[in-house]
């Protein structure tokens, strides 16, 4: 147990900061948004394992050959309100602190959603307020507004996106079909989850580079996710335009306008604060650099070798906690 707690810290390191930083920067991302996303998830799941199960399994190595084993002599300690000579002082050390971590982590993953739930609702309440159903467009509100702002509200059955009638103006009826189809990508597909999930992720590790480039990157994703539903419906070059035109009323309408976002669903949750740098910045030009110079999608045998090195990801850790009488 010993050597695998060695092997999961090992992986831990690996996956907190060589291999999201070399993810971060490769160029096939593009060519498959989902796939990258498989991987980045897989990232993340498997390195807050490898933190917690390193700590957790060193920690319990003197109790016994196998995880289960040693935590059914750590039950029975307890019960028997008995002490063990075995464990010495960085064996107790390394389990508070896996018991910490793990807390710490499933505590910000709540309080996130209290946060993100709290402001939709107040969201909500504002747009039944200021918006309008729109009369041509499905369970779409529109609101009053000279910026063209576009985003989706997620609520279950009460799911809504945004318009403001700047866009609607802006846009041509071609235009505006790829927006609301874009919009509808990010509810059907429920991006809001996968951000929920990485965004208390960076909050709960903000130290950490795996939460910042995986929140980063997977803001990207979901946004080149929803433009490839958009893209069966619509030209690229339509689309293009659509993504240009509400980029350019943005960047015209001033820093104390409405944050205009074509197709993110984080919009009533993060509104940009004025005077900072906008990390949507590069997934924009991303984005509009695949649609402009489209490329070839991963070949069959290429996406099977990432999907298969994301199962692998997940695989070795459970197997190192599982099973680490087996590496000893």
């Amino acid at each position: 147990m010993l050597v695998a707690s060695y092997l999961l810290a090992l992986l831990a390191i690996l996956l907190a900061w060589p291999v999201p930083v070399a993810l971060s920067r490769a160029h096939w991302t593009s060519r498959s948004p989902f796939a990258a996303m498989v991987l980045w998830q897989s990232i993340a799941l498997a390195g807050g394992l490898s933190m917690i199960g390193a700590m957790l399994v060193y920690g319990l190595q003197p109790l016994g050959d196998n995880l289960l084993q040693a935590i059914a002599s750590a039950a029975s300690l307890v019960v028997e309100n008995r002490s063990s000579e075995h464990l010495q002082f960085w064996h107790l050390f390394a389990l508070c602190a896996a018991a910490l971590l793990g807390t710490h982590l499933v505590f910000t993953l709540g309080l996130t959603y209290a946060r993100i739930t709290g402001q939709r609702r107040r969201h909500r309440e504002l747009l039944e307020v200021l918006s309008l159903p729109s009369g041509a467009i499905e369970r779409t509100l529109v609101i009053n507004h000279p910026a063209p702002v576009a985003y989706c509200l997620p609520g279950g059955s009460r799911s809504v996106t945004v318009l403001s009638d700047g866009l609607v103006e802006a846009l041509s009826p071609g235009e505006l079909a790829a927006v609301v189809e874009h919009e509808r990508a990010h509810l059907t597909q429920r991006h809001h989850l996968l951000l929920w999930a990485f965004e208390a992720w960076r909050q709960a590790l903000p130290w950490l580079p795996t939460s910042r480039l995986s929140r980063e990157a997977v803001s990207s994703l979901v946004e080149m996710l929803a433009d490839d539903v958009a893209r069966r419906t619509a030209p690229d070059d339509v689309l293009v335009r659509a993504i240009a035109l509400v980029a350019v009323g943005s960047a015209a309408s001033g820093p104390g306008a409405a944050e205009p976002t074509l197709g993110s669903p984080r919009a009533p949750e993060t509104p940009r604060t004025p005077g900072t740098p906008d990390e949507g910045e590069a997934s924009l030009a991303a984005r509009l650099s695949r649609l402009l110079t489209p490329q070839p999608q991963l070949t069959p045998a290429q996406m099977t070798a990432v999907l298969a090195a994301s199962g692998l990801m997940l695989a070795v850790p459970t197997a190192l906690l599982l099973a680490p009488g087996i590496v000893t």
